[in-house]
């Protein structure tokens, strides 16, 4: 059973994907998830309606960014890099990663006020080989953080855009954050909080500063307070409502739903925190 603050307030909002593990927001007024046979779908959040309109092909769409003009940056298992998906579901490649550092396992980008896009790329499981890089406008990318070794995940730019927040899923789950500097480069790493006994997938902030934290074990979801109080917004004990929620975003008119995607099984589910999500950036890439 799920729950949400001692409360039933957690729903299906739609059914029919392909475990998906990538999900996000456009300024058009629909989420996008991605598919494990390289589907890309358009959701109607207002109404629970899905429609695939695009196909990566090669491997599993994890997560995803939006630009200005709702183009799709979502990145593939199968080319190891980040695709651009147009609304007329044209893929190309966008970055393949930095000049001799190709990504290995590109999991999730996250764009900051600049356009430039920092991309978790995990690696393999337990083998302590994850980097952080950064793609800049058009998709020349340089390795932004190689101490993040341990599986980094899902990623997030902080409430006042000077720090980058990431997923470590490996060897002491947590999350932690390195300060933007203004040269570009990466700050000091910070562990913003630990996770004993998880494996922690996505992030997403709300306008009162609260950092949202989904984990793909168990089938639970955090909230972290910015006074640093830690507790479970909604976990499902039987894996069937909320199921390896992997990435998180806040959608709607107002950011007003939180949305998670379900590697575990076919549906987004969406959950009534009854808080504003902070808006993302979405740069104009020419």
């Amino acid at each position: 059973m799920a729950i949400l603050n001692n409360r039933l307030d957690v729903s299906t909002l739609v059914d029919g994907l392909d475990h998906a593990e990538g999900v996000a927001w456009g300024l058009d007024g629909f989420a996008y998830a991605g598919g494990e046979a390289g589907q890309v779908y358009r959701v109607d959040v207002e109404r629970g309606e899905l429609s695939q309109f695009a196909q990566v092909t090669g491997g599993f769409i994890l997560g995803m960014a939006l630009d200005a003009d709702n183009n799709v940056y979502a990145c593939d298992t199968g080319s190891h890099s980040v695709v651009r998906i147009t609304q007329g579901g044209v893929v190309s490649t966008y970055s393949t990663g930095a000049a001799g550092e190709p990504f290995h396992f590109p999991n999730y980008p996250a764009f900051d006020s600049q356009g430039n896009l920092y991309v978790a790329a995990s690696g393999d499981w337990d083998a302590r080989n994850g980097k952080v890089f950064k793609i800049a406008p058009g998709g020349a990318g340089v390795v932004w953080n190689d101490e993040l070794v341990d599986f980094p995940n899902g990623l997030c730019l902080g409430p006042d855009g000077k720090f980058l927040y990431v997923v470590m899923s490996l060897n002491s789950p947590r999350v932690v954050r390195m300060s933007i500097l203004g040269s570009g480069d990466s700050g000091d790493v910070e562990t913003v909080v630990e996770l004993p006994g998880t494996v922690p997938d996505g992030v997403a902030f709300d306008t009162d500063g609260n950092l949202y934290i989904s984990c793909y074990r168990p089938d639970r979801i955090y909230r972290l307070s910015p006074t640093g109080n830690l507790d479970v917004l909604a976990e499902d004990y039987e894996g069937t409502l909320i199921a390896a929620p992997t990435n998180i975003v806040f959608c709607g008119p107002e950011l007003g739903t939180l949305i998670s995607a379900n590697l575990g099984r076919w549906h987004l589910t969406r959950y009534n925190v009854k808080s504003k999500g902070m808006s993302l950036h979405y740069p104009k890439i020419g």
